[in-house]
């Protein structure tokens, strides 16, 4: 069973991974004679998708680390529960901060065209 759901995980990604490469090139072969640019429109939503996935991925699991880790000192400690909440409300502030700049990051990957003076 295990297999089978990599494998059908695998096939999703590659779908994901290929198809923004088949409907560029169909769109840019639509639209060649006005000089469009459809295929960096395509990676650069690729591109944004994978770098705010991965942002969030790494600052989840940074969150997850934090609150358990604070959790147990807590347990531990119940008396220094003021001190620990608060260092933990900072570092996941810091944390979620590294999302929003992923974000901000993607936005402009999104929205600044570097080609778009050079292709008119």
């Amino acid at each position: 069973m295990r297999k089978i759901i990599t494998a059908i995980l695998l096939i999703f990604a590659l779908l994901w991974v290929l198809v923004p490469f088949a409907f560029a090139e169909e769109a840019a072969a639509a639209t060649a004679e006005k000089g469009s640019n459809v295929f960096y429109y395509a990676m650069a939503a690729l591109a944004a998708g994978i770098g705010v996935g991965i942002g969030a991925l790494g600052c989840g699991i940074g969150q997850g680390v934090a609150t358990s880790k604070a959790c147990e000192g807590i347990a531990r400690n119940p008396g220094a529960s003021g001190k620990v909440t608060t260092s933990l409300i900072i570092g996941l502030a810091m944390i979620e901060s590294l999302t929003i700049y992923a974000l901000v990051v993607a936005l402009i990957i999104l929205f600044v065209n570097p080609f778009g003076k050079l292709l008119g």
